[in-house]
């Protein structure tokens, strides 16, 4: 079971006060371990933002929030075909999985090494997790995320090799999809045309608050038994 983190000394606006039109929530607060679980657990998540040429740190939950449902993920057969080339591993490489994922030759990459040593954190307190895909000994992709509950909510993903990302997608899916899969949330915070073409669907702030209460409820996936 994860260790509990040190209560957050930082309260988040309730969601009947978020604005309906803005994704962007809050501002503020920190990354320990106790504020990153409450405002998870609360629907929301942390990135950095530049406001009035500063740097802050944002508070996030999408008005549209992207989500895979686990019976609606799209496996191609050549996906179930470059799967069998991989194999799987969960918690074993989590701080190389995030510093592949805050490349800085990643055009987009917002993982600052700040962020980096939260999650580390989160990890090493039994929070965070990565499902990582290897071959012939070296890493060639995978993803991070936080599970909370019935809740996991993916961060970041990449891959050095043709469709490793998505063998470690596909590989989470099938580990979330127990006898508790019909409460489980996938998170995945955004909804973009790559994961979109995977099978990630827009659910309103509203649903996924809902489902996310529900989902709170429900045991923690056995994230390592990566061979049932």
């Amino acid at each position: 079971m994860p260790t509990a983190p040190a209560p957050t000394p930082w309260g988040f606006p309730h969601h009947s006060t978020w604005d309906p039109d803005d994704d962007l929530v809050a501002l503020g607060a920190d990354l320990e371990p106790g504020t990153l679980i409450t405002a998870y657990s609360g629907g929301l998540f942390p990135m950095p933002v530049t406001m009035d040429a500063e740097d802050q740190l944002g508070w996030f939950s999408p008005v549209e929030r992207g989500v895979l449902p686990l019976d609606e993920m799209r496996v191609s057969r050549s996906l179930r075909r470059s799967a069998r080339d991989f194999e799987v591993r969960v918690d074993t490489a989590f701080d190389e999985v995030v510093a592949r994922c805050g490349s800085p030759d990643r055009a987009d990459g917002w993982i600052t090494p700040a962020f980096a040593r939260a999650y580390g954190r989160l990890h090493r307190l039994g929070w965070a997790h990565s499902v990582e895909a290897w071959r012939d000994g070296r890493l060639a992709g995978g993803l991070y995320g936080v599970s909370i509950g019935g809740l996991f909510a993916g961060e970041s993903m990449f891959h050095h090799e043709r469709d490793a990302s998505k063998v470690a997608l596909l590989a989470l899916v099938d580990l979330l999809s127990d006898q508790y899969a019909d409460r489980r949330v996938l998170d995945v915070q955004w909804q973009t045309p790559h994961l979109a073409s995977l099978g990630v669907v827009r659910r309103p702030r509203a649903e996924y608050l809902e489902a996310l209460e529900q989902a709170l409820s429900v045991p923690l996936p056995a994230l390592l038994d990566v061979d049932d």
